[in-house]
């Protein structure tokens, strides 16, 4: 079935935030949009909101007075669900309660056409579940929106245990034709964003509460070494609290307690003292009174230390921009074969040994390697443009042999900083661990890899899809990280996915 012609007309229950928006995104695809809420005169208030919204593009110069004027002129607000009648495609944006939306859903399929397509956009509960009740629950689906949704690019599209392949294409397809990005989803917990984005928050709480650095700076990490548009504190502040915990809760629970999604008592400990995140003024950071200013991260002062030859050990691979910027940045780089068994690179400052991390704490490496001073260096998204840098130290390593460590990538240009002797560091156990939750999803049949990577970058704006990131860095040396932070732990939590496990044997990536 292809996307539903312009002509058919939209319906949409709820007029809160999530419901008028989906309405205006329908009403500027073109289509006539009934807007329902049972709060009498709440659906009249969601459209005068629309309009309000869109003169403000006019006022930008994004939109004229009369585009604005057809967008609200296709849309009609309705206290009686029974406005609905007609709809082609009615789309539910209310509380989140089962209950409830069950007994919406039943009403619809008393009221409209047999062939009317049903969809609710929630985030958590199961679309099976929902649509159990209906005779006929095969053309229900989940619609699930980003907030807000005139602006999010991506929906995800939920297929039930009934939705049949021509509903759930019908709806990709009629998203498409409303300008976003469409991706395909089983109704499991969580769906694809929901899930595969816990680990991003449960790495930087749990690197927090160990005490490897503070919130400001693994942030800044996150977004000047990492690519990401926000680090995890600034995202939980702005998301909320009560918000982000609670689905970080239901994921857990809905997966009965698997330690992947284990909720953080530093953010319980947020939610019980009101310390919700921008909303009520205080999260991780201060947002009002008189000390509004941001931590400013941890970074290294300048280092003064003259620099010798870097010696570079083995197939560079990864790192190999690094090279390039210390060549540009004047240093001399001596190349030679590698003795590693895996082929790692070593990088040589005189006796200082530079190593990417490979999920092993920098005092184990150093033991098993019979190496006196070893500074262990994070994965960057680009090490040609990446601003900072996070470093650790085995406890063998001497303070000069940590300057000459913080001088060479200050002379890159890079803003350096010390983690405590953390296995994975910061973004490459973040990456490695995103790339396991999906990779696990992939193989549950919960989405496609391509549809897994599509949905990360338009859902949360991640910089790369967590699957073609680990294809870039190699699936056995991902694999073998994973494996590193789960003997460096002793838990089940950095197991890794069968899936990532047997692509890394067969060396096979993602999206052959």
């Amino acid at each position: 079935m292809p996307a539903l012609p312009t002509s058919a007309v939209i319906g949409v229950i709820g007029a809160g935030a999530m419901g008028a928006g989906i309405a205006q995104v329908a009403a500027q695809a073109g289509h006539s949009v009934v807007l329902h809420d049972n709060l009498p005169g709440a659906a009249k208030a969601g459209i005068d909101n629309i309009r309000r919204q869109l003169e403000k593009s006019v006022a930008k110069g994004k939109m004229t007075q009369g585009d604005v004027d057809n967008v609200v002129a296709r849309l009609q607000p309705a206290d009686a669900i029974d406005a609905l009648a007609d709809s082609r495609l009615v789309i539910e944006a209310i509380v989140e309660n089962l209950e409830i939306k069950r007994q919406v859903f039943a009403q619809l399929e008393a009221l409209c056409s047999p062939d009317t397509l049903l969809a609710s956009n929630t985030s958590s509960l199961s679309i099976t579940s929902i649509a159990a009740n209906l005779e006929r629950p095969e053309r229900m689906a989940g619609l699930h929106f980003f907030n807000p949704a005139p602006v999010m690019k991506l929906v995800e599209v939920v297929s039930g245990l009934a939705t049949t392949t021509e509903v759930a294409d019908t709806l990709y397809d009629t998203a498409v034709a409303w300008g976003k990005v469409a991706v395909h989803t089983s109704s499991t917990p969580g769906f694809i964003v929901n899930r595969v984005a816990r680990p991003f928050y449960a790495e930087g709480l749990r690197l927090l509460q160990e005490g490897a650095s503070d919130a400001a700076t693994i942030d800044a990490l996150l977004r000047q070494a990492g690519g990401f548009r926000m680090g995890p504190f600034e995202l939980m502040d702005l998301i909320g609290h009560d918000v982000n915990y609670a689905v970080t809760r239901s994921v857990f629970d809905a997966y009965y307690g698997d330690t992947r999604f284990e909720p953080s008592l530093v953010q319980q400990a947020l939610v019980e003292a009101g310390r919700l995140g921008r909303k009520s003024g205080q999260g991780f950071f201060d947002y009002v009174g008189e000390n509004t200013a941001k931590p400013q991260p941890k970074f290294a002062a300048p280092a003064n230390a003259e620099l010798p030859a870097l010696v570079v050990q083995g197939d560079p691979g990864v790192v190999a921009p690094l090279l390039e910027r210390a060549q540009e940045a004047g240093l001399d780089v001596v190349r030679r074969e590698s003795l590693q068994p895996d082929g790692t690179p070593r990088l040589y400052l005189g006796g200082l040994v530079l190593a990417l991390s490979d999920g092993r704490c920098a005092a184990e490496r150093a033991v098993n390697e019979g190496l006196d001073a070893l500074v262990l260096f994070d994965l960057c998204l680009d090490y040609r443009s990446a601003s900072a840098i996070a470093l650790a130290a085995s406890h063998m390593t001497s303070p000069e042999a940590r300057q000459l460590a913080t001088a060479f990538f200050q002379r890159l240009g890079m803003d350096v900083t010390w983690l405590t002797d953390t296995p994975g560091l910061v973004i490459l156990r973040t990456v490695a661990m995103l790339a396991n939750e999906a990779a696990d999803a992939v193989l549950q049949g919960v989405c496609s890899a391509k549809d897994g990577d599509l949905a990360m970058q338009a859902g949360v704006n991640y910089p790369r899809g967590p699957l073609a990131w680990a294809d870039s860095l190699g699936l056995p040396f991902v694999h073998r990280t994973l494996t590193h932070l789960q003997q460096s732990y002793g838990e089940e939590r950095y197991r890794s996915s069968f899936l990532l496990r047997r692509n890394a044997l067969s060396e096979e990536s993602f999206h052959e």
